[in-house]
């Protein structure tokens, strides 16, 4: 009775250990993708991917180990897991090296040196593994489970298993007095807990084939379920003080994506496997060996799960991750959410000009707007060849400065459509026009007194668009501005948080993806303008030399800079209008003749659409052609 007792209890602590075990590979895993992802250019990012593919390999290849498998597949699952347990000691030192790296102690070359012979001592024991050395022949109905035999080698591995994690604790404490701010010094704390985790893990392993283990298997089998609760946890603060590693986006934004990560990966598949292995063991039970709840608990579970993080997302980023900036971060969602974008805009005109003519029974219809004194239509409905686009301007003559006042151009009645009065201007003041509202009618045609008001109400209600337009084009502009320094900025906190001595001192790392941005905004003011003059291109070493060579005018020289990069964008021979030259004439036409962009398109024969997509390949090759000079000059 109490034997019976006792073997249901092992037989729990057993599956529950199982259930960790595959919860804990699905976790190593989907930090792996996640390391793949989003940091993988980051050493300390790389090698944190490599010991986490080594948990993948352990942990996975005991989780597939069962009673109901043949000896020769379980002596070929142990030998797999073994492989990852080989390269452990190899991926700490790794990982320990590059933190001492990113906190400013470079490798001078024995440390780099070291971790090389590393891997090659484990790809030593890796040929014992392969040739039956390091361990000897599976024990089939060993205690506590079935084992690989141990031999002399797999002590000579312990050994250099526990001297080689010594050495990387070593490491890892050296960094850590290395750190200068508090973040940084939190996060290596955060870094040297969690990495005791793989090699926790993978301990239980090395003590198979010990008589301790086989003599006393309920104490091993707690032990083990114990270690394998704390690893993974453990495992997920190691990625997070990793994920902070090789990237500039805030902190909010590191936590955010990286807990919804976890939510929806681990958390998800991990709860599904374990329901999903409670439930089948249930049936075995009861008799049952395949349990049609099965299938139906695993779909439940996850979309119950998936259902309920799409939901609390956004609560728990307002509560975990905001912090102090809780308002200001509010806002900002709530204006991506609300943003009238130019999709919004047209899909609301349209519904105003097919009011507009319904009412009057019209067959075209539409909405211009004025932008830096130049009107375009935005939204035409109906019947398309009416509006004579090229002669639209002529409509602005005929305003004499009267708010509501309607007038007759060609075949269209139009309204000027002005910004609402506020209550800073004086009443005889003229709000500033937007645009105009055109419709479609004869000249002999009489407005109706109730036609006249529904025809205002509805050109106000476009006024209002175009507005709103106006100003979100102007925050849009600001962002524009913003981003490049705010991005800089962002650079330089990030690698302050673990070097704050090189990476505060130092020029800012030149990137290729930013210099696209800010060669655009050059190009846009190449006769002159702020965003010429105030451009973070000016504090490239290649823009400063050329100002010394002209009494030390930045705008004159970064001018000079973007000349020489579009005529290396320029083909040999005679300039051409074929499909070779579509780059240089574009940068020549649009941003160095000032033309403006239905001209180009035109004199290119292509569509508006076709002629911004070409740019932006043409910016980019300006921007390489900097990159590579700056990199040249600096190389020199």
């Amino acid at each position: 009775m109490i034997n019976g007792w006792m073997d249901t209890v092992l037989a729990g602590i057993q599956t529950l250990n199982q259930i960790l075990t595959a919860g804990i590979s699905i976790t190593a895993f989907s930090l792996f993708l996640y390391a793949l992802s989003f940091n993988l250019r980051d050493r300390v990012a790389r090698s944190f991917a490599i010991i986490l593919l080594c948990v993948v390999i352990v942990f996975t290849a005991e989780a597939l180990q069962d009673q109901s498998l043949t000896i020769r597949t379980i002596d070929l699952l142990l030998h797999i897991q073994w492989f990852g347990i080989v390269f452990l000691p190899a991926a700490y030192l790794h990982l320990s090296d590059a933190l001492l790296v990113t906190a400013g102690r470079p490798s001078r070359g024995r440390r780099r040196l070291a971790v090389r012979g590393m891997y090659v001592v484990s790809a030593f024991f890796l040929v014992l593994l392969a040739f039956g050395y390091l361990l000897g022949p599976i024990v089939p109905d060993g205690k506590p489970a079935p084992h690989l035999m141990r031999t002399m080698w797999t002590e000579v591995f312990t050994l250099f298993y526990v001297a080689s994690m010594v050495w990387a604790g070593i490491n890892f404490s050296r960094a850590y007095s290395l750190m200068l701010t508090r973040s940084g010094r939190r996060r290596m704390l955060y870094l040297m807990a969690g990495a005791t985790a793989p090699a926790l893990g993978s301990y239980p392993y090395l003590l198979f084939g010990y008589g301790l283990a086989s003599q006393h298997p309920y104490l091993f089998w707690s032990v083990a379920t114990l270690i394998n609760i704390l690893v993974g946890a453990l495992v997920i603060v190691m990625a997070y003080a990793v994920a902070f590693f090789g990237v500039s986006w805030p902190d909010r934004v590191i936590k955010s994506r990286l807990f919804k990560w976890i939510m929806r990966g681990p958390v998800t598949a991990s709860a599904a496997l374990a329901l999903m292995t409670v439930v089948r063991r249930g049936g075995e039970l009861f008799g049952s060996p395949y349990n049609a709840f099965v299938p139906f608990i695993v779909v439940v579970t996850v979309l119950s799960l998936e259902h309920g993080i799409t939901f609390a997302a956004p609560l728990w980023e307002r509560w975990l991750f905001f912090g102090s900036d809780r308002g200001e971060l509010q806002v900002l969602q709530n204006f991506e959410e609300r943003l009238l974008t130019q999709s919004d805009l047209q899909q609301f005109l349209e519904a105003v000009l097919a009011a507009v003519r319904d009412h009057l029974q019209s067959p075209s219809a539409f909405v211009a707007a004025l932008d830096d004194e130049t009107l375009s239509p935005i939204v035409v409905a109906g019947n398309r060849s009416m509006l004579d686009q090229e002669s639209l301007i002529e409509a602005l003559e005929k305003l004499q400065g009267e708010t509501r006042r309607e007038f007759q151009w060609g075949n269209f009645l139009v309204l000027p459509l002005h910004r609402r009065r506020t209550s800073e201007m004086d009443q005889d003041e003229i709000p500033p026009l937007l645009g105009l509202l055109g419709v479609a009618r004869h000249e002999n045609q009489k407005l109706e007194r109730e036609q006249r008001d529904a025809l205002w109400l509805l050109a106000d209600r476009a006024a209002f668009a175009l507005e709103d337009r106006q100003l979100q084009q102007r925050v849009f502009r600001s962002l524009v501005d913003l981003q490049p320094q705010v991005e800089m900025i962002q650079r330089m906190r990030a690698a302050g948080r673990y070097d704050s001595r090189v990476s505060l001192l130092a020029e800012p790392l030149l990137q290729e993806a930013d210099l696209a941005d800010w060669v655009k905004d050059a190009l846009t003011h190449y006769w002159g303008g702020p965003k010429l003059t105030n451009n973070p291109l000016n504090k490239l070493q290649v823009v400063r030399e050329l100002a010394e060579q002209d009494d030390g005018n930045s705008a004159n020289a970064l001018r000079s800079l973007l000349r020489k990069a579009v005529d290396q964008v320029k083909p040999k021979g005679d300039r051409k209008f074929t499909t070779e030259w579509i780059l240089y004439n574009i940068l020549e036409m649009k941003f160095i003749e000032g033309r403006k962009v239905r001209d180009v398109a035109s004199r290119l024969a292509m569509s508006e659409a076709d002629l911004y997509r070409k740019q932006r390949v043409a910016v980019e090759a300006v921007a390489k052609a900097i990159f590579e000079m700056e990199v040249n000059l600096k190389d020199s």
